[in-house]
């Protein structure tokens, strides 16, 4: 009987003693992911200003890109043509996608939902309205290719008094997991990780949590959060999810990206992370360091003749000074390609400093000594503080 090469392996390697972190090593189609990761947006197929040979030789190991976006451009005849979205782009490695769910809340004024779907007014003024079901978000996410697939889940936004709509869209999230598994046509190449909801509310997020992982699927996502809720709400939610979900697959945190929170919900328990921060504050002439952000348009960088950050591995931090950034950056196209590089190394070094911290069983030292770097007075907020109890990690 030959062999059967499962989709996603997920192998932890060591446990911090303290907090709920881990770092792991995922074995996905186009080859191997660290975790905790963090996966930088390239909406449609690209990180805008790099190219994929750039972020291959820094040793990215996945991106994502959105459904939504090139389900209307190109569209999936033409990815289908093209043999999927690795060989369109040129990217041999891994690559996630999310549902286009996202653009319920991010597109709500042009977005009406129901039980069969999300009806849009197509960016692509051509086409007019679309309808995107969990068969069509789960077709076009086939003719991407990408390693790990979203299901399309019913957001609702974080900040919503209506418990009733909520709890509605926690059981619809859960009937349109099963149309996606009935549609996906490659499972043996392509992994659907389903979506916890139930916004703020503990008991919603249980019986979602409760009901996705009855599906044996290779993995989970903690949706509809960074949304406007209070950072205190935000990591009491994450905390909840991570005890609720299987410890023998990865965890995916949706929509996260700022150091802290990485840092924090790494010692949480999640192995995964996306936001469109890094590259979208670079193209804003922003630098990010272990200190916090440099913003390269204020004119005290103008003289600073130092590197973003002289422990930085990037050829930005290595061939250029913060004052020939600041004479360019958000006027010329390339300080935006070498703001982008700069943050998503930081991202890279980050989370390779927490799972380096987790192997050397020295992570609630590392996440001590962080954060007073980022606040050197000491006066940490509340939710930081309240977090990390949470998980044994008391701060200096």
């Amino acid at each position: 009987m030959p062999n059967i090469i499962k989709p996603l392996v997920f192998n932890v390697i060591a446990e911090c003693k303290t907090s709920k972190a881990r770092a792991s090593k995922m074995i996905l189609p186009h080859g191997p992911v660290d975790t905790p990761v963090f996966m930088p947006v390239g909406t449609q197929g690209t990180l805008k200003g790099m190219l994929p040979e750039k972020l291959n030789e820094m040793g990215l190991q996945i991106m994502l890109a959105n459904t939504y976006h090139l389900g209307t451009k190109p569209g999936p005849e033409i990815l289908k043509k093209a043999g999927g979205l690795h060989k369109f782009m040129n990217w041999d490695r891994n690559l996630l996608t999310d549902s286009g769910g996202f653009q319920m809340v991010s597109l709500l004024k042009l977005a009406e939902i129901n039980e069969q779907g999300v009806k849009f007014q197509s960016l692509n003024k051509e086409k007019g309205e679309v309808m995107l079901t969990p068969e069509h978000s789960i077709e076009i996410q086939n003719a991407i290719g990408a390693d790990i697939i979203m299901q399309l889940d019913d957001v609702i936004k974080t900040t919503s008094p209506d418990k009733s709509r909520i709890e509605e869209s926690v059981y619809r999230t859960t009937r349109w997991l099963d149309r996606c598994i009935e549609a996906h046509s490659n499972p043996d190449t392509q992994n659907i990780f389903p979506i916890v909801q139930g916004t703020l509310y503990e008991d919603l997020r249980i019986i979602s949590a409760h009901d996705l992982t009855k599906r044996n699927l290779n993995g989970f996502a903690i949706g509809g959060l960074s949304g406007g809720e209070s950072k205190d709400d935000f990591w009491k939610i994450v905390h909840l999810c991570t005890d609720l979900l299987p410890k023998n697959k990865p965890r995916y945190l949706m929509g996260v990206g700022f150091a802290t929170d990485l840092v924090v919900c790494s010692a949480l328990g999640v192995d995964m992370f996306d936001c469109v921060f890094p590259t979208r504050t670079a193209r804003f002439g922003c630098a990010l360091t272990m200190t916090g952000q440099l913003n390269l348009k204020k004119t005290k960088y103008a003289k600073d003749f130092k590197p973003i950050d002289k422990d930085c591995w990037c050829s930005t931090c290595k061939n250029y000074t913060r004052a020939y950034l600041s004479g360019i950056v958000t006027d010329l196209p390339i300080a935006s390609t070498l703001l982008t590089e700069h943050n998503v190394a930081f991202q890279m070094r980050l989370m390779q400093k927490i799972r380096d911290s987790i192997c050397e069983g020295k992570f609630p030292e590392f996440v001590q000594a962080f954060m007073l770097g980022v606040h050197p007075d000491k006066c940490y907020p509340t939710w930081i503080i309240d977090s990390l109890m949470a998980v044994n990690i008391t701060l200096l």
